[in-house]
């Protein structure tokens, strides 16, 4: 007898699909373990997030008190944010703490970025996790501690200064220097955040074009803006609209520097949202309000969107 007699061939057969069933089926159970993961955070955004933003839209249309059954006064609330001078000066600061904040915050950031990336920089380890530690502290506590050291009386930096033969007074109390002050506070706390992802931009542009750069006679300010700002264009789109964000929400150290003043001159639209909603009890106008914040944001966001796109399609072509 043969081998073959003794062990006959049998015909091939494909090995089973793992998981058994058909591809249908496990098409399904696929699906079905992402909606079980996805669940709980859709679950928490919805109640959390979604159901908020739509109960504070259909506020925003009504007389609002938090007391009694709120009545639909249709577009009054919005008309009255573009009519009240109160809320239009409100508005104006907003706008001037942005058009302060946002530059200044970005140069700063962009510099020390470029600073700290400098393989001949000793200790860059050290000096990027100093310079990101004031991101980590609280705003408000932040706020609460540069209150004590610009006092006029006790403060460290009033005492600083007066030894270089500089006097600034309260620049808390002073209308023209209040605002810049609390800039320069918010520029502290949030440069380290921003010079973070300018240090990730920066460290994944090829080594290659700079010294392509090099070889072409380009020096220092030339690679920077031939090179490195093209190639940084996405990231600085990107925190130029957090930025810009983070300006338009701006509350913690103004509620603790100055509560709005001297004289309204640092009232922005979110304490007025704070004061609408919560001490005037005018929820509908509060939520109106913060309607008009968003829109704002959006299209200043669609704005540097669009510009920053074209602008990196016309590098890449």
């Amino acid at each position: 007898m043969t081998t073959q007699q003794l062990h006959p061939r049998r015909a091939y057969r494909p090995p089973a699909r793992l998981g058994g069933g058909t591809p249908l089926n496990a098409t399904f159970r696929r699906r079905a373990i992402v909606v079980a993961f996805l669940a709980p955070a859709l679950i928490i955004l919805g109640a959390f997030v979604a159901w908020p933003m739509i109960s504070a839209l259909g506020l925003s249309f009504t007389d609002a008190s938090g007391f009694g059954d709120p009545n639909f006064i249709g577009l009054a609330n919005y008309i009255r944010a573009f009519t009240d001078p109160q809320i239009l000066r409100s508005i104006a600061n907003t706008g001037l703490y942005a058009l302060l904040f946002t530059p200044v915050a970005i140069i700063v950031a962009l510099v020390l970025a470029l600073i700290v990336n400098s393989p001949r920089l000793p200790f860059r380890g050290f000096f990027r996790s100093t310079l990101f530690l004031p991101f980590i502290v609280s705003l408000a506590v932040a706020a609460f501690a540069w209150s004590y050291l610009l006092d006029p009386q006790i403060g460290l930096v009033n005492y600083w200064l007066q030894g270089a033969g500089i006097r600034i007074g309260n620049v808390l109390q002073d209308p023209l220097l209040a605002m810049p002050t609390v800039v320069l506070v918010a520029v502290w706390k949030s440069f380290g955040f921003y010079m973070v992802i300018f240090l990730a931009g920066l460290q994944d542009i090829p080594g290659s074009l700079y010294e392509a750069a090099e070889l072409d006679g380009a020096n220092a300010g030339k690679r920077f803006t031939n090179v490195t700002f093209p190639m940084l264009s996405n990231t600085f789109a990107f925190v130029v609209i957090v930025a810009l964000i983070a300006a338009f929400q701006a509350f913690d150290q103004i509620y603790v520097l100055t509560g709005g003043g001297p004289y309204r001159s640092t009232e922005t639209i979110v304490m007025q949202v704070y004061q609408s909603g919560f001490k005037d009890l005018d929820l509908g106008f509060a939520s109106a309000l913060s309607y008009v914040l968003l829109t704002i944001t959006l299209l200043l966001s669609l704005v540097q969107f669009l510009f920053f796109g074209r602008r990196g399609e016309e590098i890449s072509e």
